[in-house]
């Protein structure tokens, strides 16, 4: 072949190449994208799906390094409208027995319930749960409304609805040794990220969500072992992560696409019901000691030169009210220290809060590890006072046992050994005024063998120490007496006949 010949053919074949490999790296149409994941997984109106598995819960382990404790996932049912953004989650789940160490609703051995959404109307429909409520009322969830409707793009169908109407980027990647599709859009103040494979299919999308003690949380949910239901394909095996620890492993039964009766009608009490600002109430409950009331209670109390409340629950808008509250006591002294009881996000989700008052957090020495990396996160979906004016935190840490003094007043942090609920959870106890600060442990009179359990522990650790105190202060429910606390004790355990059992 003549040489002019062979370098136009070289030349041909470069310039081939050079075109193929652009094209290869060019990011795909994200419309044509969509359209082939519709066209691969089918189109819904309406879908309802159910299964069963296991549920766990933000927030809630044995101890700071351990996964999310889970309860037993019994039955699941979750139907959906995408057209007016119903959704309703019905699950039936119980405690492991033996019991899985840790845990979130550990007075109730079945908790039934529903969880609704319509737009920006959420409620629960409780049958069996914690606190206990009459099958037939509808409890307003507002704070719930924002996650309820990103769990609903949280499904194969619901993403790529929401990826059509949210004007979604679209780019190529690889999935394992296969080309795939990764779709992003940003609807309201989520970024959301899923991964088309090579046949169109969802496996996967992650997001993030704003968490108290998380900040920007990774949510990722994994779609896997697709099966065809007329024409609509849907996975028989889903998987949620939160913070990088299960929250749904659910294996999906049945499939209903196009449900009939998916639209919920939103009660009138829900329809009624006003967000409530955060509030606390106080209670004296002796000189220089108040209780601070809020479903996530709190305990102040005064030393000659500062101030010290035992625990920081919930989050920021929790603190800041109690802290409100506090000043308004208490105006001339300074929250110098916060108790942390343990480090469940329910009584850990504020310490933040105090962080940047500058308060020093007592808590339990395995504790510290874990607050000094995760307070480290970004915090850029809700920043909070930390995040906007950062401060290194301090502490003070125990094994067992720490006084807090000023030699007038002595405030006692101990450890409650053999604890089931919290491998770290500690009590405070004020030895001049005989009143027992504790968390979780005593939480009201939801009488099951779990909870029967851990009162007799913590009863076992008074008296091993030789604490005798007159008054309870629960960080759940009302203050009372030991006495009417040990007959309650005593007599539930005379009623409940598989005690032994746990």
């Amino acid at each position: 072949m003549p040489v002019k010949k062979q370098l136009i053919m070289i030349c041909a074949t470069l310039v081939l190449t050079a075109i193929t490999a652009k094209a290869q790296n060019a990011s795909p149409d994200p419309s044509t994208a969509i359209k082939n994941a519709v066209k691969a997984m089918g189109d819904v109106k309406s879908i309802r799906y159910s299964g069963s598995g296991r549920w766990g819960v933000v927030g809630m382990s044995w101890n700071p390094t351990s996964p999310w404790h889970y309860t037993v996932l019994n039955s699941y049912t979750r139907t959906i409208d995408y057209a007016t953004g119903s959704s309703r989650e019905d699950t039936t789940r119980n405690q492991e027995n033996p019991p899985v160490l840790g845990g979130e609703a550990p007075y109730v051995d079945e908790i039934v319930e529903g969880h609704e959404v319509v737009g920006k109307y959420a409620w629960n429909q409780p049958v069996n749960s914690h606190p206990t409520l009459p099958p037939d009322v509808s409890q307003p969830a507002p704070a719930a409304v924002e996650e309820r409707n990103l769990q609903i793009i949280l499904t194969p169908h619901g993403f790529l609805k929401a990826a059509l109407e949210n004007h979604a980027t679209a780019k190529s990647a690889t999935e394992g040794n296969e080309n795939a599709t990764v779709l992003t859009f940003t609807t309201g103040k989520y970024k959301i990220v899923g991964t088309l494979n090579s046949k169109s299919i969802l496996t996967k999308i992650d997001t993030w969500m704003d968490n108290p003690v998380l900040g920007d949380m990774l949510v990722e949910t994994k779609f896997l072992d697709y099966k065809d239901f007329n024409g609509v394909k849907f996975p028989m095996h889903i998987v949620q992560e939160q913070g990088g620890s299960m929250t749904l492993d659910l294996n999906v039964k049945d499939v209903q696409p196009n449900a009939a009766n998916a639209t919920l009608r939103v009660p009138e009490n829900v329809l009624k019901a006003a967000v409530r600002p955060e509030t606390a109430k106080s209670e004296k409950m002796a000189e220089g000691v108040w209780f601070i009331h809020g479903g996530h209670n709190s305990v102040l109390v005064e030393f000659k030169d500062f101030l010290a409340v035992v625990d920081a629950p919930v989050d920021e808008a929790r603190s800041l009210a109690v802290l409100a509250e506090v000043k308004r006591l208490v105006p001339d002294k300074p929250v110098k220290y916060v108790i942390n009881t343990h480090h469940h996000f329910d009584h850990s989700g504020g310490l933040r809060t105090y962080v940047a008052e500058g308060a020093t957090v007592i808590t339990h020495e395995n504790n510290k590890p874990y607050y000094e990396t995760v307070w480290k996160y970004p915090h850029t979906i809700a920043p909070d006072r930390l995040s906007e004016h950062p401060r290194e935190p301090t502490f003070i840490t125990f094994k067992n046992k720490y006084v807090l003094t000023d030699g007038t007043r002595n405030l006692e942090v101990h450890l409650d050994f053999g604890d089931m609920h919290d491998q770290f959870l500690s009590f405070a106890w004020l030895p001049k005024e005989k009143i027992l600060i504790e968390a979780d442990d005593f939480s009201g009179w939801y009488i099951t063998p779990l909870s029967l359990a851990m009162w007799n522990n913590l009863y076992g650790n008074l008296q091993r120490l030789g604490i005798e105190p007159e008054t309870v202060a629960p960080l759940h429910g009302d203050p009372t007496t030991m006495a009417i606390w040990l007959k309650t004790l005593r007599d539930s355990i005379d009623q409940i006949t598989d005690f032994k059992e746990f």
